[in-house]
């Protein structure tokens, strides 16, 4: 006795990805560019506009996606607004050192 041969098997339906937040990739544009160009102006708006839009993205229930872009986008405007804060504070650190060390070596 022989079997027929098998048939195919049938496709995995899956729903398509939901669409990315409107304004995930610019977030993390400004996020990676923060990290590179501009950190003292663009860290900042990439991190609340990143605060922002994850907020809308877990409020949403899973119909707007785009979720890895806004965290990338979220996590590098901290970092670069992190690194700008040790960067003005060491350099009003120096100033000051730079201050008091002068008036102590100025004439006398």
């Amino acid at each position: 006795m022989s079997h027929p041969p098998p048939g195919y098997p049938q496709p995995i339906y899956r729903p398509p990805p939901p669409p990315d937040h409107p304004q995930a990739v610019t977030i993390m544009v400004l996020g990676v560019l923060s990290l590179s160009l501009c950190p003292f102006f663009l860290g900042p708006v990439a991190w609340i506009m990143g605060n922002r839009a994850k907020k809308e993205i877990d409020a949403s229930g899973g119909a707007i996606g785009g979720g890895n872009l806004v965290t990338l986008g979220y996590i590098c405007g901290i970092v670069s607004t992190i690194l700008m804060i040790v960067l003005i504070v060491l350099w009003g650190g120096g100033l000051l050192v730079y201050g008091l060390l002068g008036d102590s070596h100025s004439g006398g």
